[in-house]
This record gives C-alpha cells, structure tokens and sequence, in this order.
C-alpha cells in the first residue's frame, strides 16, 4: 500500500464520541481488538466510527489500511508520549470536554436528549470523552514537539508549484472572505435574579452544614468541573476570567464567595487552598436557558450598527472591533478565518457552514446582510451582521492569488515528512500486531510482530 500520513486525518482521531452500543455485522464483532500498540488497542468500532465520520460530512473516506494506520499511529503517538513523560494539563483538557458537552447539547436540544439517544447518563459519556479529548491533546502535542518552529519559504513553495504538471493544476473552489459582528442575547434581570437567589440559598446550605461538593455535583452546570464537585484544580494567576478571579482571591481558604457573574454565567465560589501564584477553588455554575433568551435586543441594536456602517459614518472594521461580543474575531476587524489553515480565505462549498452559504449566495460583495439569528459553538443565542467583504471566482490554481493556500499544503507536507521519519525512528520503540484479516494492509510497510492472538475477538 502506497503510504499516505495525513495530518488533517491525523487529528481527526479521537473527535468523534464513541458509540455507546456495537452492533454486529455478519458475525463479527464491532468491538473485536484489531491492532494493538503497546498497551493501546485499536478496535473494529474505532475504524468502522472513523469511516462514518466521512459520511456524516458527506465526504468519500480514503481506503481502510489507510484509515487503520492513521489509526495505528495515534496510538503509537501515545504510547510514545507515555515512554517519553509527555503530559497536557488537566484544565486544558476540562476546557475541550465542556466546549464538546456544549456542542452536544446544542445539536441534540438537550441534556435528556443526549441521554436518550446514547442511552448512558451524561456522567459515563462524560467520562468516556473526557479520556478521547485527553489523549487527543497528547497527540497534537507529540505532533507540535515533532514539528516544532517548521516554516516554508516562498522558495519552497515555488518548487512545489512549478513541479505540478500544468494540465494537472487542481481547480479551486469559489473563495471569499467574511466579516462578521455578533451581539449576545442578554438574560433579563428576571431570569438572573432567579439564577441568583438558587446560588444564594446554595450558599446558605452550605453555610448550614452541606457539602459544597455534593450540590456542585448535583446542580452545576460546569460539564467539566460538576463530576468533581466542582473543582477546578489549582490555576495560576491569570488563567479564569477577571471576575471569577478576582472574587477568588479575595477569599480565605474555605470561605464562599457571594454570586459572581461572568461571561460564562453565574458563580458560587469557594476557595480551598493557595499556593503561591496559584489558588485552588471550586464553583457552582449557573446559566440562563439560552434557548429562551429574547433575540430582539441585539437585533434592533445590530439594526442601528448596520445603518451606520451603510451611510459611511462607521467602519465595519471598528465596528467589529469596538462592538462585537465575538473576541475572537472582534481583534481582526470581525474577519473570520479558517480553523486549519489560518487563512482570511473560505471556501464557498459544502465546508462552508450552510446557512452563512444561502446568504452569501444571494449578497453582492461589499454589502452587509440583515441581522442573523445564530448559535454559536457553545450554545449560545445570538445574532450578527455578515460583512461580504470579497470573492474570488473558481480557477485553476494560481501561484500568486493562492500563495497562502499553497503555502500551507508545502508546510503540511513538511510536517507530515517528518512525522513520516519520526515515525520510521521510533517505531522499534513499541510493539505493533496487526489483526490477520488486517495484515494485508502492512502497516508502515510491514507487519510487525505475531497477531495471532487478536482474531479471537476478545
């Protein structure tokens, strides 16, 4: 097999949750032990996940030895990773757990949804993709300690072009570059208030006898933190949002905050322990339905933004920067820019989130849309104004209007290079079986070691 390591796919492992039942397939087992790295296991569920993960993106998904080794090399990663002490930290990884828990929700609606659908509690799911988000982190840091300060040079990057046969030039999609301005819908003081006084009557509970840990866990909305009773592990100065630590330092060891509100929600605060620039806390979180928040705020007032930017008395830019409630993209004038590549560039296809496309479609460039109702990542209600700032037409490929699009598949190729050597280094480092209905596929070019043992299924 013709060895292709793609680093795209590479990261892709371990997104996806795995499923909470495996059905059987002519007899054979979904969750039979297919490779096995170390003490890591690839299983028949894993591959059969990753190709419908293809699927569910409309996307053909590249052969099965092809997948199994990419597959393969993630574990490798991590036990590599686990021989050379190479470790993420527990908050970065609580951080990624809440932002998927989040994008759960809001695909399925709701936390009883989930439940029904997977059927476990959101305590075992949680538990499940919390260890998937941890050793995806490991891998992406063993891939940035491998590829560490790589750059191309327009050099490079010329070789690479004028190496491409001229009827061979891919075709590129439509581009175009988008602005966007995003106002939050507020909760009302009705709907804080009420978050407030539960917070309030927490705290008397506690104040009372109970165990702050217990109605943690029983009543934050937290994902990442409510399992642990809300803790937070130790953070350094810095770390939480200015609200959430300014009203933790002000505390003594065991003492409890009163309600703090962030942009995260609202908070009940204890404080367990400093030590020296770091202060260990947990927290009750509590946040508004954000499925019932009143849209028509942020709509009157993206209404009045527009007005100003369409009779020139306001840059779009500065309106982006000094108005949007989106921070990521507020700092770049509102541009948004794709996740992989960086670039201000985006695709106009089936990548492209689909309602953002139908606008797109109808809109002329240089001209702001109405105001959007739209959620964002984290399930928040919103709404926003999206700015056509430019568009490039389908074309064959072009060293000097695709330089940048260019310049990132020379440096994946150098990356994926020496990920390849590093690879071929290490790879005596562990021991690899492969499952005989696999052994065709000859991982990294050969078979490694006896396999014998996996085709029982077990």
């Amino acid at each position: 097999m013709k060895k292709v390591i793609s680093s795209a796919l590479i990261a892709l492992v371990g997104w996806f949750l795995t499923a909470p039942t495996f059905g059987q397939g002519q007899g054979i087992s979904l969750n039979k032990i297919i490779a096995k790295v170390d003490n890591y296991y690839v299983l028949q569920s894993d591959l059969e996940e990753t190709v419908q993960s293809y699927v569910g993106q409309n996307q053909t998904a590249p052969p099965k030895c092809q997948l199994l080794e990419s597959l393969v090399i993630n574990k490798m990663m991590l036990a590599k990773a686990e021989i050379d002490s190479v470790m993420v930290e527990e908050k970065l990884v609580d951080s990624e757990l809440d932002q998927r828990m989040a994008y759960m929700v809001q695909q399925f609606g709701s936390d009883k949804n989930i439940v029904e659908a997977y059927g476990k509690s959101l305590e075992m799911l949680k538990s499940e993709l919390r260890q998937q988000v941890k050793d995806q982190k490991i891998v992406q840091k063993m891939q940035q300690k491998i590829t560490t300060d790589m750059k191309v040079t327009p050099r490079e990057v010329r070789k690479f072009f004028d190496a491409i046969p001229k009827d061979s030039l891919p075709y590129m999609p439509a581009e175009v570059e988008v602005g966007q301005v995003v106002r939050f819908a507020k909760p009302t003081k009705e709907q804080k208030e009420a978050l407030r006084q539960r917070l309030l009557d927490y705290k008397e509970r506690v104040l009372k006898g109970e165990d702050f840990a217990k109605l943690a866990k029983e009543n934050s909305e937290d994902v990442g933190s409510a399992p642990s009773g809300g803790d937070l592990g130790f953070a350094k100065r810095g770390a939480m949002v200015a609200p959430f630590e300014g009203a933790a330092l002000k505390l003594k060891p065991n003492e409890i905050s009163d309600v703090v509100e962030s942009d995260f929600g609202l908070h009940l605060i204890q404080l367990l322990e400093t030590r020296g620039a770091e202060y260990h806390a947990r927290h009750i979180l509590l946040r508004p339905d954000y499925n019932r928040l009143d849209i028509t705020g942020p709509t009157r007032y993206l209404d009045s933004l527009k007005n100003l930017i369409e009779i020139d008395t306001l840059a779009f830019e500065k309106a982006a920067h000094d108005f949007s409630d989106d921070k990521t993209t507020a700092d770049a004038g509102g541009l948004l820019r794709d996740a992989q590549t960086g670039s201000s560039r985006l695709a106009m296809d089936g990548t492209m989130e689909y309602a953002m496309f139908q606008m797109l479609d109808t809109m002329q460039v240089g001209k702001l849309s109405a105001p959007l109702p739209y959620r964002t990542e984290d399930g928040k209600s919103a709404v926003r104004l999206l700015y056509f700032k430019s568009k490039v037409p389908p074309h064959t490929a072009d060293f000097k209007a695709d330089f940048e699009k260019l310049q990132s598949i020379v440096l994946t190729n150098k990356k994926n290079h020496a990920i390849d050597e590093w690879f071929r280094k290490s790879v005596a480092d562990v021991y690899i079986t492969v499952d005989p209905e696999f052994q065709s596929c000859r991982i990294f070019g050969t078979t490694q070691g006896s396999a014998a043992s996996l085709g029982s299924g077990n």
